[in-house]
């Protein structure tokens, strides 16, 4: 990168920083830092529920699973106008309708004081972890562009997304998150017209190169449960999806934040259905670096490693794209990374604060101390997110060992919810029993092939479906123990 796009990327950074700021001054009770003033536009509710989904993960991972294989990751995108109706149809009208700034309310309603403790418990360890990761993954990237010191990345980005989001409340996050997904479409748009036009033999060369060698395939369509199929990949995808839109608090302290229930409603579908052309964008930046590079023969020998796909992305806007594109494309991914970081400090701080202090500290906090509590407990997730940020610098494998972890949280979490969605009985043993079957059946896939090689039953599943087997136990086993006790109780 040069010094235009050092200053491309500083104006940015400097800039949401400052705008997000800005709110402050409507930022003067726990209400309005958690859900708002009930002034925030339609279409920011709906981009910020768009950016929240979309992380520099997403970002850099699809275009490098696209110029490795194919689309097969699309099939998880095709998932979302399924969650995104569900949704629509019975998560927004439930959580207006609780009218609680935490989503885990709803979780004690149906099953009392054990189950919101598990499930915030979960969200809140999860986030952590997620804002660990993405700032590490941020960081990487800028210094693989810029060569700067991956532990001062970590700390300024850290530090910067946590004073704007403090300072601004839900509304600054809001805000900051549609700027942001805006800004991630226009870069991704821009490399991908770039690309088009620096084909030797025009654009079209793209779509020939790409056919010839089967880029726009969307996986095998066999039954085969081991393998990442069109059909593993879609059903997963429902499954996560429904996580998202029903159990993460991301998502609704959003639903919350809107004007009214159809304007939650309307938010939820289009911020949802939005991710699937631009994830198709992304999926097109690799396969058009695919035949980009297949024409000009000049990527690199350590880049043509199947394991290095996710850096051709970054390689590129470095060596090939202009002055200030470059350090526009920077921006975007940080754009994508900030947008996700900041709704995890604003959102863990609202649990922190509806689902315990509120809840077994003080009842009945005023809105001077509520603040206090917000504050001090953003400050101290931004701390400990930064903290494990730096970690991993040296203990790569804990990403890995995370993801195992992160399926146990997720499946619990889900299979609850949707046991407390459909049943209509209060059976708190049958939930208990629910969720703790579901979690050994979570864990016996996920360590199962370790413990016992390739001849344990865990390896006939793929991993995708862990969160997907885990989550339907939870759920049949509260279900058929609910039904037993009530028909005994009959």
């Amino acid at each position: 990168m040069n010094t235009i796009d050092i200053i491309v990327f500083l104006a940015y950074i400097i800039g949401i920083a400052a705008f997000g700021g800005s709110f402050f001054k409507k930022n003067r009770t726990s209400s309005s830092y958690t859900v708002g003033n009930n002034d925030i536009p339609g279409w920011v509710v709906t981009m910020s529920i768009f950016a929240t989904f979309v992380s520099s993960i997403s970002y850099l991972a699809l275009p490098g699973s696209a110029f490795l294989t194919n689309w097969n990751a699309f099939a998880f995108s095709l998932s979302l106008p399924i969650a995104s109706f569900i949704a629509v149809k019975f998560f927004v009208p439930l959580y207006r309708k609780i009218n609680s700034p935490s989503a885990y309310t709803y979780m004690e309603q149906r099953f009392g004081p054990w189950a919101r403790i598990y499930v915030s418990m979960c969200y809140l360890l999860t986030q952590l972890m997620r804002i660990g990761t993405i700032l590490y993954l941020l960081a990487l990237t800028l210094n693989a562009i810029v060569g700067w010191d991956i532990t001062t990345i970590i700390i300024i980005t850290g530090v910067v997304v946590a004073i704007y989001s403090m300072l601004g409340g839900i509304t600054a996050v809001l805000w900051t998150d549609a700027i942001q997904g805006i800004i991630l479409i226009v870069g991704a748009v821009a490399c991908v017209g770039y690309v088009l036009l620096n084909m030797p033999d025009g654009p079209g060369q793209v779509m020939d190169i790409a056919f010839s060698n089967k880029k726009f395939g969307l996986g095998s369509f066999d039954l085969d449960l081991s393998d990442s199929t069109f059909w593993v990949v879609l059903i997963y995808g429902i499954f996560i999806n429904l996580q998202n839109y029903g159990v993460d608090q991301n998502y609704v302290q959003r639903y919350m934040a809107s004007k009214s229930e159809k304007a939650a409603q309307r938010s939820a579908l289009i911020g949802g259905l939005i991710y699937v052309p631009v994830s198709a964008l992304f999926l097109f930046i690799g396969t058009a670096l695919f035949a980009y590079y297949n024409a000009a023969d000049s990527l690199p020998l350590e880049l043509q490693d199947a394991t290095k796909s996710d850096r051709v992305f970054p390689y590129f806007i470095v060596n090939a794209l202009p002055a200030g594109l470059s350090g526009l494309l920077v921006a975007s991914i940080f754009a994508a990374g900030m947008s996700t970081i900041s709704t995890s400090f604003n959102s863990s701080a609202t649990v922190f604060l509806t689902d315990y202090y509120n809840k077994y500290f003080k009842k009945s906090a005023s809105d001077k101390e509520g603040m206090k509590v917000l504050y001090i407990s953003s400050a101290v997730i931004s701390i400990i997110g930064i903290t494990i940020a730096i970690a991993m610098i040296n203990v790569k494998s804990a990403l890995d060992a995370w993801w195992k972890l992160a399926s146990i949280f997720s499946g619990g979490m889900l299979g609850l919810f949707l046991l407390g969605i459909v049943s209509k009985t209060k059976n708190i043993i049958g939930a208990i029993i629910g969720t703790i079957a579901g979690i050994l059946v979570i864990l016996w896939l996920s360590l199962s092939g370790m413990l016992f090689g390739e001849d344990s039953i865990g390896n006939y599943f793929h991993t995708y479906l862990t969160i997907v087997l885990g989550t339907v136990v939870i759920f049949l086993t509260g279900f058929i123990i609910s039904l037993l006790s009530k028909n005994k109780s009959d």
